[in-house]
């Protein structure tokens, strides 16, 4: 994890401000982790993409591939169209 640096002073009102604590309170957590989670969650950076990407495969549906070989002679075929 990086190094926390940079402050960042928020007003709320008393919901969200309730509605915070009381999350914090039963993961026992500080608020500030709440926060910078939901960050993340809506700005992903690049880790979050990958994460996003690697969870969209985890999800796919089962396909049919070849076996390797069919799959060898397919990727040979596309290499050399492209380095012709």
């Amino acid at each position: 994890m990086s190094m926390l640096d940079r402050r960042l002073q928020v007003l709320i009102d008393e919901d969200r401000w309730t509605r915070l604590q009381q999350a914090a309170d039963q993961r026992r957590v500080p608020i500030a982790v709440l926060v910078r989670e939901a960050i993340d969650e809506q700005f992903p950076g690049d880790a979050g993409v990958r994460r996003a990407a690697l969870q969209a495969i985890l999800e796919a549906e089962p396909m049919e591939v070849p076996d390797p070989d069919q799959l060898r002679d397919e990727l040979d075929a596309i290499r050399g169209r492209l380095s012709a």
